[in-house]
């Protein structure tokens, strides 16, 4: 177990190296700080919460709440329970990296491992593709596309190693899929209010 450990931890630094220091250039530096920036997807934010509330009543304002439940728990996992218990350290704030790491943004004082932006961002897009899904394929695919391009920024600035993006994205797999399936049993933004009547009883 040991041993593999090693091994995963290797190939994470090796990841690392290739995505934060060899492969950039200066039109991604000017890019990417962005797509890890809470206040580039605040409008996004507000426009979901304004639209849910104003075209699905009742469902969209509970939606609101499943949504911010979601980011609630993929925070809070990866925070508050697991990042204190692991300790791991960034990479600009690892000793050993810090004269290789190419930085974009404040490091942080926090830990690394998972990373929350992941997490959240995973958690939000799952979610909203579960309770989207009616409306085809390409929710997910762009859903997911835009969570990715955030873990992938967490690492392009320096802030977080690859496993870190990966297992914080796995996490918010999870979670978006538990408050998904369970908002669509109870609500479902298409079911009729019957359905929805037999579902709560």
């Amino acid at each position: 177990m040991q041993k593999l450990i090693e091994t995963l931890i290797t190939w994470d630094y090796a990841a690392w190296y290739y995505l934060n220091t060899v492969w950039q250039n200066d039109v991604l530096d000017a890019i990417v700080p962005y797509l890890r920036n809470q206040w580039t997807w605040a409008p996004l934010y507000l426009f979901l919460l304004l639209f849910m509330t104003i075209n699905f009543g009742k469902k969209g304002l509970m939606w609101c709440v499943f949504f911010l439940l979601t980011f609630a728990i993929a925070d809070q996992l990866s925070a508050s329970l697991i990042k204190p218990y692991v300790h791991r350290l960034r990479p600009c704030n690892n000793p050993y990296l810090q004269q290789y790491v190419h930085l974009l943004v404040p490091c942080g004082s926090g830990y690394s491992f998972p990373s929350s932006h992941s997490a959240n961002h995973f958690a939000l897009a799952v979610f909203g593709s579960i309770t989207w899904q009616r409306h085809g394929k390409w929710i997910w695919h762009v859903s997911l596309l835009w969570a990715a391009s955030v873990a992938y920024a967490q690492v392009y600035v320096g802030v977080h190693f690859p496993l870190d993006v990966l297992c914080g994205g796995i996490l918010g797999v999870f979670a978006g899929i538990l408050t998904g399936k369970v908002f669509n049993r109870v609500y479902g933004l298409y079911k009729k209010e019957t359905e929805v009547v037999t579902s709560v009883h």
